[in-house]
């Protein structure tokens, strides 16, 4: 990835997680932004020397009128944040993966805010029987209305690499489909590092168009290299 500090100041919802984990250990790496904050609900302690000197700031998502503030004079947001139905229920899924994102991004454009990224989920449909795609539609849609300059909307497939929380259907799904994802590492799958990897490397350049929806293969390919940058 180039060593180019924009001058642009970042901010990460959601980097407690397996997918924002990683877009910390790549800024770490790279001097791309002049400012980091981190954004959450509780101070989080890092090992990484790099990481620990930026800002965190800790808002309550259930009043987050009350923290415009944390999100002003910021110019690029990097969102990761989300959870699972299992987890919060059907009520506590939406309230996070829907609620939480777009109050936090109208919040960023409120205050200066130009582009965001956004982890979403192949197979994003509004009319989908599944509860999870049909919500995960919706806050493209509702991000699309916010009005950023750029709004750039990644849809991996199954992520593969570590996570926090083990889940049995990850496990047997990864070992059953293995063979699969040996021959065609996107046909179902992406390492939650090329992931990341693509938001940074896509953050850096230019996009004709103000939304912009990068597929699975996309992300490989971007988070490979094979897709240069300036």
């Amino acid at each position: 990835m180039a060593d180019n500090q924009t001058g642009k100041r970042a901010f990460i919802i959601g980097f407690t997680g397996a997918t924002g984990m990683e877009l910390l250990n790549n800024l770490a790496k790279n001097n791309i932004f002049s400012k980091i904050v981190l954004i959450g609900r509780r101070k989080v302690d890092f090992d990484d020397e790099e990481i620990k000197s930026w800002e965190q700031r800790l808002v309550d998502f259930d009043n987050l009128s009350k923290h415009a503030d944390d999100f002003k004079d910021l110019d690029v947001g990097f969102c990761s944040l989300g959870t699972t139905r299992a987890k919060a229920g059907k009520d506590g899924f939406y309230k996070i993966d829907h609620d939480y994102v777009i109050e936090s991004a109208k919040l960023a454009k409120e205050g200066g805010c130009k582009e965001f990224h956004y982890v979403s989920s192949a197979g994003a449909d509004k009319n989908s029987m599944m509860f999870y795609l049909k919500t995960k539609k919706q806050v493209e849609e509702d991000l699309a209305q916010i009005g950023f300059d750029r709004l750039s909307i990644y849809r991996p497939k199954m992520l593969l690499g570590k996570r926090k929380e083990c889940r049995i259907t990850d496990f047997l799904g990864k070992a059953v489909l293995k063979p699969v994802i040996a021959v065609s590492p996107t046909a179902i799958s992406i390492p939650i590092e090329m992931v990341a990897k693509a938001m940074l490397i896509n953050s850096q350049n230019d996009i004709k168009e103000p939304v912009e929806v990068i597929d699975n293969a996309m992300c490989y390919k971007i988070g490979k290299g094979d897709k240069d940058i300036p």
